[in-house]
């Protein structure tokens, strides 16, 4: 649910465009305010997890994200609308990075938790390809509002099915809340997202665009300064002495937002240039949701079996090729080939979610699994926010601006930087499964792992 509540929405857009005259920019937020909201709230709910209880946790997220859902349905404006979203939201942080250290913890034997591991990526990569399909398929039969009527049964299931299999687990050390480290990264998102969205509406020169930027400058330089003070941090920074796990961070930021950037253009593309309906816009991405469920169990496999790297450059080059035949889209652009364009760079996204997540958590001590997990899930939302807000402020400024052109004109720029994204991930993922970048994550799980909990408390090791 959480996963694919990122992408739903897209093919929803011009739907609630219509029903609330919404400008491109509130529909920015209305996709932003979710991922904003998770991204600054998930290692605050890893934490907890890990201190509380990650059963509870999980539980209490399920309720919040359902009664988020249903509010949202109920929304009479775009305003309403993005306030529910971030409700929703809320809940939705406290879901994924808890869910990954329940795994963690179940599964004890490294090359068992490398195959749960692999599959619960696997489900979250396909969830987030199947949401449009399943976004334009209910909105075209029971209206835009029906993209969250459908998380309600699914939660409360869901809290039943926790109640009666999820064993309970806490780490063994109880970290501390650290309110000045989750302040400032509420801030500096916040702040990011509102200046690259709001910048072609009210100036890129205007002070209330540079304020925005100087104020996510501020928290992002405080923050550091901060958490590296701290005995317990929300965000501990010797985690990226990782180069495994710095890695993982660039890689999912990266990756998702090429991808939330590829379905929020195309989503307005095939609608409002093409002139096809939500159903048949969904469908057209069916491609790309066919390539990640052909693709993401097989990145899992290979992931759990060392071979991570194969992944990874696979990953870059189905992305950087995706975008490319993108590059000169029209409003007749021939559609076997958008279809081609959309499956290539579905293999992209199924292949590199597995590869994140391994990278994140590997070698990582259990104790430290939900923050760690959160922190991968963290980037991955980052991701899906700058992919929309630079992508909307792109498409916006080449339309309005001086020489202005049409929708599909204005795209090119996104698709060339997206496959340049596409070929920092080919990079990166070579990089990060060298013996050096090995050697630099179990000296970090060495010094992370507390002497007392060393022998009973082994790091998570999840490839053989």
């Amino acid at each position: 649910m959480v996963s694919m509540d990122v992408t739903i929405v897209n093919v929803a857009l011009p739907s609630i465009r219509v029903a609330f005259g919404a400008t491109v920019s509130a529909l920015q937020w209305s996709v932003d305010g979710y991922t904003v909201v998770v991204a600054s709230f998930l290692m605050l709910a890893g934490s907890t997890g890990d201190r509380l209880g990650r059963r509870g946790t999980f539980q209490a997220g399920l309720v919040l994200f359902s009664l988020g859902s249903l509010l949202c349905s109920l929304a009479p404006s775009i305003a309403t609308l993005v306030a529910f979203r971030m409700v929703q939201a809320l809940g939705g942080a406290m879901l994924n990075p808890v869910a990954m250290a329940i795994i963690v913890n179940t599964f004890t034997e490294p090359r068992e938790r490398a195959q749960a591991i692999g599959t619960w990526s696997a489900v979250f990569g396909v969830s987030m390809a199947l949401g449009p399909i399943v976004g334009g398929a209910l909105t075209q039969s029971f209206g835009w509002r029906s993209i969250f009527w459908i998380n309600v049964p699914i939660g409360a299931l869901a809290l039943v099915l926790t109640a009666r299999l999820v064993p309970e687990s806490r780490a063994a050390s109880v970290r501390r809340f650290d309110g000045p480290g989750q302040a400032l990264v509420v801030i500096g998102l916040g702040a990011l997202t509102c200046g690259i969205i709001e910048g072609p509406r009210a100036g890129w020169s205007s002070p209330l665009i540079v304020g925005a930027f100087v104020v996510a400058a501020a928290a992002a330089v405080g923050l550091v300064v901060a958490e590296s003070q701290r005995r317990q941090p929300l965000i501990d920074l010797r985690f990226f002495r990782s180069a495994t796990f710095a890695s993982a961070t660039l890689l999912a930021i990266l990756a998702f937002s090429a991808f939330s950037a590829f379905l929020f253009l195309n989503s307005l593309y095939l609608q409002e240039v093409r002139h096809l309906s939500a159903l048949h816009a969904g469908l057209c991405t069916l491609p790309l949701a066919l390539a990640v469920i052909a693709f993401a169990p097989l990145s899992g496999r290979l992931a759990g079996r060392g071979r991570a790297r194969l992944a990874l450059l696979t990953a870059g080059a189905s992305l950087a090729i995706g975008a490319l035949a993108l590059t000169r889209m029209d409003a007749t652009t021939p559609l076997p080939w958008l279809l081609g364009a959309y499956a290539i760079f579905g293999v992209g996204i199924g292949m590199v979610n597995a590869p994140i997540t391994n990278s994140a958590v590997s070698g990582m001590p259990r104790a430290q699994a939900g923050v760690a997990s959160a922190v991968a899930s963290t980037s991955r939302q980052v991701g899906a926010t700058l992919g929309v807000a630079f992508a909307g402020s792109i498409v916006g400024s080449a339309m309005h601006g001086a020489g202005s052109v049409g929708f599909a004109a204005a795209t090119h720029l996104v698709w060339w930087l997206l496959a340049g994204c596409g070929v920092l991930v080919a990079v990166t993922g070579f990089a990060s499964t060298s013996a050096w970048a090995a050697a630099t994550a179990r000296r970090i799980a060495y010094m992370l792992d507390e002497p007392a909990s060393r022998d009973d408390d082994d790091p998570v090791a999840v490839a053989p």
